[in-house]
């Protein structure tokens, strides 16, 4: 009689030490509070070689004279791929960029969890509040922000396989660079949304409900989510070790303009629809490739990356 796999597949003890100082990097990543012990440039390349985290470069320089208002996508569970690439030197970012100081933006209820705020506040984060924002675009030359524009509604359709971006009625980015004369400039990380799993929660679903009432109550929602553990590959808090390909599209200059039309700010959007779509027309035959050597997930469920 053939003997059933075993559900949860234990890891092996002969591992390289190397893959395990990579494993260990993310679990203190995640444990968040202790990293700040942590926080050096070995130990996050560490954590960027676990995931294959890698930092692209799309046709055009960055001039370091100008101010950008850069849109990040899609928001997948926590922003892997923002995070590691805009809020550390895992990818050589200061050297792709120079010149370009980045300001990764969250939600400014983070800052008031004593200690958690000095640890964001050191990777550069800073609050996604419209005074914030534009306190950052007025800092002098190259001085930018990061918003990951889908938020907390675009983490919960952070599936392996798909990418549903919330974007269409998120013009308050637009607005607030063409107040500040900041170019727009969309980045995409292919792989974003894989390296982790949700529980199912398709629209209507009791999950989903609790999940958009908790939205709606607190302002955020969490992503019922699971991935791998430190000794096995099904079960626990990990990531996946799947890549996170990031791309930075072409800036689109924005004329300053203290009261923006909404003809103005819909004419902007719609460029920056079509450089994403540029990013993802001339990336995804490659990448989505590359970011699905685990069978479990069909590079043919991969969607369009807007309805």
């Amino acid at each position: 009689m053939e003997r059933s796999k075993p559900r949860v597949r234990v890891a092996p003890m002969n591992v390289p030490f190397e893959r395990r100082r990579q494993t260990a990097a993310v679990f203190i990543w995640l444990a968040s509070l202790p990293f700040t012990l942590f926080v050096t440039r070995k130990w996050w390349t560490s954590r960027r070689i676990y995931a294959k985290t890698t930092l692209l470069e799309m046709q055009a320089d960055l001039d370091p004279t100008k101010n950008y208002v850069f849109g990040y996508h899609p928001h997948g569970v926590i922003s892997v791929g923002a995070w590691t690439n805009f809020a550390t030197e895992a990818n050589n970012c200061s050297k792709l960029f120079p010149g370009i100081k980045f300001h990764l933006l969250t939600l400014a209820s983070n800052f008031n969890i004593p200690l958690y705020r000095d640890y964001i506040m050191a990777q550069g984060c800073a609050s996604v509040s419209r005074q914030s924002c534009e306190n950052i675009l007025k800092g002098g030359p190259g001085s930018s922000i990061i918003i990951v524009v889908g938020g907390a509604g675009e983490s919960l359709n952070a599936h392996p396989g798909h990418y549903d971006l919330t974007l269409k009625k998120r013009l308050g980015f637009i607005k607030l660079a063409i107040r500040n004369g900041a170019s727009l400039c969309p980045i995409f990380s292919f792989g974003e949304n894989d390296i982790w799993e949700q529980v199912p929660n398709d629209q209507g679903t009791p999950v989903w409900k609790l999940q958009k009432h908790m939205q709606k109550m607190l302002g955020f929602t969490l992503p019922l989510f699971h991935g791998r553990g430190v000794f096995n590959y099904d079960i626990g808090m990990m990531p996946h070790r799947r890549p996170i390909v990031t791309i930075v599209g072409k800036p689109i200059p924005v004329e300053q303009n203290d009261n923006p039309t909404e003809e103005e700010i819909l004419s902007y959007q719609k460029k920056y629809i079509e450089e994403l779509y540029d990013i993802w027309n001339k990336y995804c035959d490659v990448h989505v490739s590359q970011i699905l050597p685990d069978p479990e997930i069909n590079p043919e469920e991969y969607t369009s990356i807007l309805p």
